[in-house]
Formats: structure tokens, C-alpha cells, sequence
């Protein structure tokens, strides 16, 4: 059976949890950001990082690898357009949603996160540039939908790429303004209503109540593990001086590259 090394609250595992339930594939579970099992999945992934997916004897690393192998071992139902065009324009919408969306996301929400025990608050001007780019981003992302119902046409890497990124603006208090990018409203309610997407919703939730209740964090409560999108959007910003400060008092980590 298929193990997936995963969180219950990263985007990018919920991607690849997303998938496996489209493609109707039985797998099993494992919680590796959990302190008590962060060591074991260093072995299997240096960096620390989830998702990683173990098939038999081969370890596939990172959520767009791991939608490749599951789409060139697992052809039907197709998560990737027939024609050339449409899948460029999936894997452009893929690569948006990992790098830019993510980056914008995680940088401005750490504040929030209920696994961190953070008493200070964001470096000023923070907010107010990821909101812009956010709203930047969702007009790009209405204008792609115009017209259509899904980011290619039909259900694709693209959709199953954004929704998780998306999904959390609610919680981070960003809802989408249904006036201002009607089509990705439209988009949204359309990905809410998929039974995968609500059992997804579901194991979140049960996670949540679980591991994010009560004084003892199952979790770093810390360090934050950076990677080179998310520093990137930060220097863009100007926000550098800000980061090299988290890096210094031991809150910043830059995973192993090998």
C-alpha cells in the first residue's frame, strides 16, 4: 500500500491527499511533521519537508513529483489535459500555486498559525504588501476563469494545486470578495461541493480538534523551516533585515539541500 508522509494542515500534502482521492487510491497516513516522528522522516527526506510518498522500495519526494508518478502510474481518471496547450497551462497554474501563492500565504500568516507561540507581531508594512499581491493574484486568477469552470476547462493539477492555498484566506481572514472575482467564487463553491474536498474537510477538522487543542503542541512550536520561495517573496519586499533577524535569534532554519 501506498504510504504518504504528510500534515494534516500543509497545502501541499493536501494537494497530493486531494489527488490520491480523485484517482481512488487506498493509502496510508503518517503525520511526519509531528514531533515525535520529524526524525523519521528526516531519514526519508533530509529537508524535513512534507509531502513524501513511499510506493514499495521508491521514495518520491515533493507534491508535483508526487502528482507525476500517480498520474504515470495511475493514467485514469486524468489529472493533466489531453492537448498540449491546456496541460502547459496546468503545470503554469501548478508551479503559480507551489511558488507564488505559497510564498504570499505562508509569509503573512505565521501570526496566525496555532502551532507557533509568537507574542510579537509582523514587521510593519508586512500585511499590507502580501493583501496587495493577494488581490493581485486573485484578479489574475478570476480573469483565467472567465468563461470557464475549471482553471483548463475540465478538473485538473491546476485546481486541486490552488484550492488548498486558497481555502485557508477565510481562516486568515481574507475571504474572496464574491463581487470583486465572481468567477473564482464561482470556482471556489464549485471545488467545495466535490466529496473529495469535503473528506478532506473532514480529516482537517478531526486533525485539528485533535493535535491543536490543550497546552502540549504536538508540533515545533518555534522554528519556522524556511524555503527559497518564501525567502524570496520576503527580499522582494524588503523585508530582509526582518528575516536575517529571525535567522539570527534561531527562528528561521534553511532545510539541507542534501
Amino acid at each position: 500500500m501506498l504510504i504518504l508522509y504528510d500534515n494534516p494542515f500543509s497545502p501541499f500534502a493536501r494537494k497530493v491527499r486531494l489527488v490520491l482521492g480523485f484517482k481512488n487510491l487506498e493509502y496510508s497516513r503518517v503525520d511526519a511533521l509531528a514531533l515525535d516522528r520529524i526524525d523519521k522522516l528526516k531519514t526519508i527526506n533530509p529537508r524535513g519537508e512534507v509531502p513524501v510518498l513511499v510506493d514499495g522500495d521508491l521514495c518520491v519526494i515533493g507534491s508535483a513529483d508526487i502528482v507525476a508518478y500517480l498520474e504515470d502510474c495511475h493514467p485514469e481518471p486524468p489529472l493533466f489535459p489531453r492537448s498540449s496547450a491546456l496541460r502547459a497551462r496546468a503545470r503554469h497554474w501548478q508551479r503559480l500555486s507551489d511558488t507564488v501563492l505559497d510564498a504570499i500565504i505562508h509569509d503573512i500568516s505565521i501570526w496566525t498559525w496555532p502551532t507557533l507561540q509568537r507574542k510579537d507581531q509582523p514587521p510593519p508594512g508586512l500585511i499590507e504588501v502580501g493583501t496587495k499581491d493577494l488581490l493581485k493574484f486573485l484578479s489574475i486568477l478570476n480573469g483565467a476563469l472567465t468563461d470557464r469552470e475549471y482553471v483548463c476547462d475540465s478538473l485538473s493539477i491546476a485546481d486541486l494545486s490552488l484550492f488548498p492555498h486558497l481555502s485557508a484566506l477565510k481562516v486568515l481572514g481574507f475571504p474572496v470578495d464574491s463581487d470583486s472575482y465572481p468567477h473564482v467564487s464561482s470556482w471556489y463553491r464549485r471545488l467545495r461541493s466535490m466529496e473529495i474536498v469535503k473528506n478532506d474537510q473532514e480529516y482537517i477538522k478531526k486533525c485539528a480538534a485533535e493535535k491543536l487543542q490543550g497546552e502540549n503542541s504536538h508540533y515545533e512550536s518555534q522554528k519556522i523551516v524556511w524555503r527559497g520561495d518564501r525567502i524570496e517573496w520576503l527580499v522582494s519586499k524588503g523585508f530582509y533585515r526582518w528575516w536575517l533577524e529571525e535567522l539570527e535569534q534561531g527562528r528561521a532554519v534553511i532545510p539541507s539541500a542534501l
